[in-house]
């Protein structure tokens, strides 16, 4: 079984975003969530990963609302595929009115 961390990192202050919650899903179906630690990490999000398609909801909004900035994103959806047994690591770079992500290890 395959498991997942995630590591958020607020780009426009250069530092870990912290507080930030992040929901797990397979399909309709929320299996974990968790919030971001003082290094903005969440180390382990759900317990052992099968095969197939999972999505991270994190929760933007309520982050920057908590530090009164005005984003464009009040959440962010990354998608992707679990296809092997292995750790996967899902990084967000996070800014007000942008984001990207990777693959991470």
């Amino acid at each position: 079984m395959s498991t997942l961390s995630t590591h958020v990192l607020d780009a426009v202050r250069g530092i870990p975003a912290v507080g930030v919650t992040v929901a797990l899903y397979r399909q309709a179906r929320q299996l974990d969530s968790g919030e971001t630690d003082a290094d903005g990490r969440i180390r382990a999000l759900g317990e052992a990963l099968e095969p197939g398609t999972y999505r991270l909801v994190f929760d933007t909004g309520a982050y920057f609302a908590g530090q009164e900035v005005e984003t464009f994103y009040p959440e962010v959806v990354v998608a992707f595929a679990v296809t092997e047994e292995r750790h996967y690591h899902v990084p967000l770079l996070l800014s007000p009115f942008a984001f990207s992500t990777y693959r991470g290890s």
